[in-house]
């Protein structure tokens, strides 16, 4: 009877052996899944906020881009009224201006 004691008291401890192997992987199984769930959420994530950052340059790139164009516009239109605005001073003192010249030039003096 003790040879079947012993002999049972070993098939228990191989039970428990397999049993606590099937334990053991089916936890390393799962830690597994669980990581390559984790990476995906990660990836998932990364993927959103690199779109909203992209999205984000896009927008500002298109907003200076047409600041930009307005203010060659705007540029040009002060640029130009300026240019009238001299033109006109200039048709407004050239008369004196030439008169002071001559007046100068034919001026002689001592």
């Amino acid at each position: 009877m003790e040879a079947n004691r012993g002999h049972n008291g070993i098939q228990q401890l191989l039970a428990a052996e397999q049993e606590a192997q099937h334990i053991v992987n089916a936890s390393r199984n799962a830690k597994m899944a669980r990581l390559r769930q984790a990476k995906e959420e990660a990836e998932k994530e990364i993927a959103e906020y690199r779109a909203q950052v992209e999205y984000e340059f896009q927008k500002k790139v298109a907003e200076s881009s047409g600041d930009s164009g307005a203010n060659v516009k705007r540029l040009e239109i002060e640029t130009d009224a300026k240019i009238n605005h001299l033109k006109n001073e200039a048709a407004r003192i050239s008369h004196d201006v030439v008169r002071m010249l001559l007046q100068n030039v034919t001026t002689v003096r001592n």
